[in-house]
């Protein structure tokens, strides 16, 4: 039944707005919004209004290093529900990347279970676990101190810091990446010790100019190491806020077998996933982009760090191979720096002089706050003791008159009257407690002032004197670079470095040239295009050497205690001979082995022939031989001899050329 209703309905109320007003100042609201409560970080302690709210909280909470470590989804439901009325999902992305190594130089926050990789996200908040890192300590140390202006939250019932402490210049070191409406930052990270020399450089010498300051700080240093090729677009964003600079994996080109070459990469650019890497090299070999490659083997672990092992073909250069990687890969990338931060609330442009500045400034605010704070606190105490003295010394008194007071309030002021005592001291010698009383008691109490009395007389000093002001603020920045810096890892490089963007200068396929391929007496094997000294070499028409004997020394140039054995003229894309002491050639191409230019043999580079060769266990190959009509002779240890020619290659990689009866050996 539809109820009556007596009161007259209400009558509409319509009112026209001007559409493209309001979605000005909607727009220009939301921007705002954007713009100071959640892209851009502030210049002083270089963090998102969310990552310093879960700092706090968890300084709140307790989560100390020495301490257990709780559930990351507590933590997220805390700051949801006191600090931050945004998704939940939100706060725990900024909680792990806090977390993360290879994001964050000097991690803030210790994370046990999946954070999460380059190439995977991490786990849900109920399964991870955190805990404050120790530089977070020093981001948020002396809270309680009033170093630092709170605010209240979003619905007034508590309150947060505006910014927090910051021991040491978080901007710089851990960078930032955020977009705002209409402006973004992308800042990299960079090694806290240069950082902080570069702070007290600017602080000892507040005309230093930037060409000073990146003596001390010369380039990012980026989680994951890696190589920065370049340094003038590093200069000019030190100088304006804005540059781009090229890192480039770390890369070398090493002899994963005896018969195989790879690109070992120990190293990748910042923010690059070896798996990301992986995808664009088979997107290369199959689109013939990227020739000469083999297989990709990622052969990473938790013990020995990040190991990619790219395979290169037989005769393809692998240095052409490598940097034709660094231009059609992520091997090589571009980071475009912008910084943009926040200073005294409005989004500026900052070059390196000027980040530290605002840091400086930030600091020398903080340790005078904190000193003041510390001074008041100290004459607040000094006046209770000094009351207490005077209690001590006339107890007696001081007890019959509280005893001879009818109320609290008649003993309260004629303590005042009698002992010329404050309220506040008064109040205190009224809650004295017994124990206090004693001659020990007394004596703890005239230390404690004489301490007060010189502490106060060094806070005034420092308060008084601007110069002692930014020292303690130089000390303390030494104290932390001390306790949390650590070794540079990325490497820069100047311009005069090879510029793998622009292409390679090499060409891919090893060409076929002439080539000399040198077997040693302890068995290593290599090539050189260079001609061997006349008494070790072989002459142009010379296919074989014999191994040298004593009697025949000048025949051998021994270097390092190994001595050439065998040498052979051919090409480095011709089929080679190792003779065996099983009396098989084995085949082989020259292109394969290391390549050694220039006149001196260095026998150390060279490869176990055996090995190279494919030998069987127990093989030892003893001479290198070439198809041709000139034979040569082979002898056994039994005294058999046999001259043999090879004037073409068999069809098999392996065949005999001699029998031997059980024991024998060539």
């Amino acid at each position: 039944m539809t109820p009556r209703h007596d009161t007259a309905p209400t009558p509409e109320r319509i009112e026209d707005v001007d559409v493209v007003s309001e979605m000005q100042d909607s727009y220009l609201e939301y921007a705002y919004s954007v713009i100071y409560s959640r892209a851009l970080p502030d210049a002083r302690d270089g963090l998102k209004p969310v990552q310093r709210r879960i700092l706090f909280q968890m300084s709140q909470m307790g989560l100390r290093p020495d301490r257990g470590h709780v559930k990351s989804a507590r933590v997220t439901g805390e700051v949801m529900g006191k600090l931050h009325p945004h998704g939940d999902s939100a706060i725990y992305d900024a909680l792990v990347r806090m977390a993360q190594d290879f994001t964050l130089r000097v991690p803030l926050i210790d994370g046990h279970g999946n954070f999460g990789s380059l190439d995977d996200g991490p786990a849900a908040a109920r399964y991870t676990e955190v805990r404050l890192a120790p530089p977070a300590l020093a981001m948020t140390e002396n809270l309680d101190e009033d170093v630092v202006t709170f605010v209240p939250n979003y619905d007034d019932q508590l309150t947060q810091p505006s910014v927090l402490p910051s021991a040491f210049p978080n901007l710089l070191v851990n960078g930032a990446s955020g977009i705002a409406v209409g402006m973004a930052t992308n800042m990299p990270p960079h090694n806290l010790g240069e950082v902080i020399d570069a702070a007290r450089h600017l602080i000892a010498h507040p005309e230093a100019s930037v060409e000073e300051l990146m003596r001390f700080v010369p380039g990012p240093d980026l989680p994951g190491g890696g190589i920065i090729v370049g340094r003038e677009g590093i200069a000019e964003a030190y100088t304006s806020g804005r540059g781009i600079f090229k890192t480039r994996a770390k890369a070398s080109i090493e002899r994963v077998t005896a018969r195989r070459t790879g690109i070992v990469i120990t190293e990748l650019p910042y923010l690059v996933g070896p798996e990301k890497v992986i995808e664009k090299i088979k997107q290369g070999v199959r689109s013939k982009k990227l020739q000469g490659i083999s297989d990709v083997d990622d052969l990473s672990d938790g013990t020995n760090g990040l190991r990619l092992v790219v395979g290169v073909k037989a005769g393809f250069d692998p240095q052409a191979v490598l940097a034709r990687l660094y231009q059609h890969t992520p091997l090589e990338d571009s980071f475009a720096i912008n910084n943009v931060a926040l200073v005294d609330g409005s989004p500026r442009t900052l070059g390196l002089k000027e980040l530290l500045e605002v840091y400086i400034d930030h600091r020398i605010q903080v340790v005078t706050r904190r000193s003041d704070h510390r001074l008041q606190k100290h004459l607040d105490r000094l006046h209770l003791v000094e009351g207490l003295l005077i209690a001590v010394l006339d107890i007696d008194e001081v007890i019959q008159l509280i005893r001879d007071s009818d109320d609290a309030d008649e003993a309260r002021g004629r303590l005042m009257k009698v002992f010329d005592l404050s309220r506040v001291q008064s109040e205190y010698i009224l809650e004295l407690r017994l124990r206090r009383l004693t001659k020990f008691s007394r004596i703890e109490l005239e230390s404690e002032r004489d301490e007060l009395t010189a502490s106060i007389e060094r806070l005034r000093a420092l308060l008084a004197d601007d110069g002692l002001i930014r020292r303690q603020v130089s000390e303390e920045l030494a104290a932390a670079a001390e306790e949390f810096a650590t070794a540079r890892r990325t490497v820069l490089l100047d311009e005069r470095a090879e510029d793998a963007s622009s292409g390679p200068t090499t060409a891919l396929e090893v060409p076929d040239e002439a080539c000399r391929v040198v077997l040693t007496a302890s068995g290593k094997i290599l090539r050189t295009d260079a001609a061997l000294p006349a008494d070790g070499g072989a002459g142009p028409g010379e296919g074989l050497i014999s191994p040298a004997s004593p009697a025949r020394g000048r025949r051998a140039r021994r270097i390092r205690h190994d001595a050439v054995a065998s040498v052979v003229v051919t090409t480095t894309r011709a089929r080679l001979g190792a003779l065996t002491s099983a009396g098989r050639v084995l085949s082989c191409t020259p292109v394969e082995l290391p390549a050694m230019p220039g006149a001196g043999l260095q026998f150390t580079a060279g490869v176990e022939a055996s090995a190279y060769a494919a030998a069987s266990a127990g093989e030892r190959v003893v001479a290198l031989v070439v198809a041709g009509e000139v034979p040569f002779a082979i002898g056994t240890a039994a005294g058999v001899v046999k001259r043999v020619t090879l004037r073409e290659w068999p069809a098999k990689d392996a065949f005999p050329v001699i029998s031997l009866k059980p024991g024998d050996r060539v």
